[in-house]
């Protein structure tokens, strides 16, 4: 596990346009094992002029021309993003909603149909498809996941914001002995991780038929509970 963390650390500083040389000081891996880990990801010509330079001055430049051309390339993308898709109909979004509680819904829990994640987009998301199929808004329930020393009621606050739901949805959040201060990767987590959940036998079944469709259509099979 160590060594494939060290991997993935490794690829992630090399796509930052980082040299064996300041890989290997970071992560103490040999430049020989780095060569294989890296060999499929040369540096772009730009990056080796960066490296062979580190002049303060056109280091600045080289980021914030970097930064430019990447703020261009993803406007484009958006733009091209949004001629393609256009307006999402009722139906789209009922699919769009099936296929993500596919890949991150509950599907264990008995008439639960539950979403957890930290990202607040894509929890606003699964309300806005909650709302869709008739969900009464005071039949949702909110618990969050925190960590020791954050301030609960600060956080509670925060999301009931970002999602625009009231106080009363949420339920008593789940407390981590961990203290998020102390964690290295965690800039997903600043705020926790939410779980939006609706206890509710007919859209539990709703739903899980709904995935049984989508797999039938792609030929594959999943076993749910159905207790």
């Amino acid at each position: 596990m160590a060594r494939l963390k060290d991997k993935e650390v490794a690829l992630a500083l090399r796509k930052q346009g980082k040299s064996y040389s300041e890989i290997k000081a970071k992560i103490g891996i040999s430049k020989s094992t780095l060569s294989g880990w890296l060999h499929d990801y040369p540096l772009s010509k730009e990056e080796l002029v960066f490296l062979r330079d580190k002049n303060p001055v056109r280091i600045e430049k080289y980021r914030a021309t970097m930064a430019k051309k990447r703020l261009t390339r993803e406007e484009g993308l958006l733009k091209n993003i949004r001629k393609d898709v256009g307006k999402i109909s009722n139906r789209e979004l009922l699919i769009a909603g099936m296929f993500l509680y596919w890949a991150e819904g509950t599907k264990r829990a008995r008439y639960t149909t539950a979403l957890t994640n930290t990202d607040p987009s894509m929890i606003r998301f699964f309300l806005t498809w909650l709302k869709m199929l008739k969900v009464p808004e005071s039949k949702i329930g909110i618990r969050l996941q925190l960590y020791s020393d954050m301030d609960v009621d600060k956080e509670i606050v925060w999301w009931g914001k970002e999602l625009q739901i009231k106080g009363q949805n949420f339920k008593k959040p789940y407390i981590k002995n961990s203290i998020h201060s102390n964690i290295s990767y965690h800039a997903g987590y600043g705020h926790g991780t939410c779980t939006v959940l609706v206890h509710n036998r007919d859209l539990y079944e709703y739903v899980i038929m709904g995935i049984t469709y989508l797999q039938e259509l792609n030929g594959v099979s999943v076993e749910f509970n159905k207790t």
